[in-house]
């Protein structure tokens, strides 16, 4: 692991300390939908990051499109762009590369270009995503991908596109390494949970200030404390599909299996998380999940709210072994759902106590 420099070119306070700078892309194939939902991130926020009010938080320099107030337009003595380009030529070490947006294949065609941020200075032309992935990927401490769209390639990769589009871990290649020995790091979701990507950039930068260990890591890249478990065992409707207790339309508790739920088989936290401060998620407030954070979303989960394959099997199995247990526990609640007989007033006393006195 590469130690961080003493640079302190940006950032607030401390300048005495090291600088570890973000640079975030997201030109690639996306509709910026994650860099909306990190805004409403509380655990930690984003401005608790970039202003260093966490304990043990090295100095951070945020260069993101959203939150940059170190820079100005173009005309400026600091535009927004020049950051990238000095990553570009060794300048900023050292420095997280957050890529947003699915990434688009530029050798299927001719001529023009599917995705680019800003010029070549030296040719006037458009400096296209990939390009700029070619660039700085190898000079990224870590690279971090937002979204499934850089993470799995997302709508944009689905069957049919014209784009050829992919994740960073596509382009790149999934046993890519960074320079200090970092894998890519994937934090899907259509958009990202706010705290998730957060407390995934949080988990990074005290990783490279050499306060965390190496970042663990599923078979498809996401981080294991986030996604190790299923929507269906975090979820508030759980309980109603083991008694065999499924919605058939749309506003009622029970389990939504049936209506289109993925839930048991996609690893999400969102049940248990909640969608901002700890309030929604897709099944809490009613919805189905409909896989977004998964490697082969949308194709292998459409048609959305359609019955997943095997569903009715489980449900049917379900059904049937949830009207015993339901009638089991009825049994049990008949009695559990009263108060002891020697609750009362009176000169008996019916606990079973033996008195002392006469």
């Amino acid at each position: 692991m590469t130690a961080p420099s003493t640079s302190t070119e940006a950032g607030p306070g401390r300048p005495d300390e090291p600088l570890i700078h973000i640079l975030w892309i997201n030109a690639g194939l996306s509709c910026d939908g994650d860099s909306v939902a990190l805004t409403a991130a509380s655990q930690p926020s984003i401005e608790d990051i970039a202003l260093g009010v966490l304990p043990g938080l090295p100095r951070v320099a945020v260069h993101w499109p959203l939150v940059d107030f170190e820079s100005g337009p173009m005309q400026g003595a600091d535009p927004f762009i020049e950051w990238f380009f000095r990553a570009d030529r060794g300048e900023l070490e050292p420095f997280v590369l957050v890529v947003e947006g699915s990434i688009p294949n530029e050798a299927i065609k001719r001529e023009g270009y599917w995705a680019g941020f800003g010029n070549n200075p030296e040719t006037g032309q458009p400096m296209t995503t990939s390009e700029w992935l070619d660039r700085l990927a190898p000079k990224a401490t870590a690279v971090l991908a937002a979204g499934t769209c850089a993470t799995y390639g997302g709508i944009h990769a689905m069957a049919g596109n014209p784009t050829g589009a992919m994740g960073v871990a596509d382009y790149l290649g999934w046993e890519w390494r960074s320079k200090a020995g970092l894998p890519i790091v994937n934090v899907p979701g259509c958009p990202i949970q706010p705290d998730n990507l957060s407390e995934t950039i949080l988990y990074l930068l005290y990783q490279l200030s050499g306060q965390a260990p190496m970042i663990p890591l599923d078979e498809a890249l996401r981080p294991t404390w986030l996604f190790g478990q299923t929507v269906h065992e975090g979820c508030d409707r759980g309980g109603y599909y083991e008694q065999g207790q499924f919605a058939t339309e749309y506003g009622t508790p029970t389990c939504l299996v049936k209506i289109g739920c993925w839930g048991p088989v996609v690893k999400c936290n969102v049940p248990k998380r909640g969608w901002m401060n700890g309030i929604g998620g897709c099944p809490n407030v009613g919805g189905i999940c409909i896989a977004c954070t998964m490697p082969g979303f949308p194709d292998k989960f459409m048609p959305f709210m359609d019955e997943p394959p095997g569903a009715r099997v489980s449900s049917s199995i379900s059904s049937t072994t949830g009207t015993v247990i339901r009638t089991l526990r009825g049994f049990t609640l008949r009695t559990v759902d009263k108060e002891p007989k020697w609750r009362r007033r009176g000169r008996q006393l019916l606990t079973g106590h033996k008195a002392h006195w006469s």
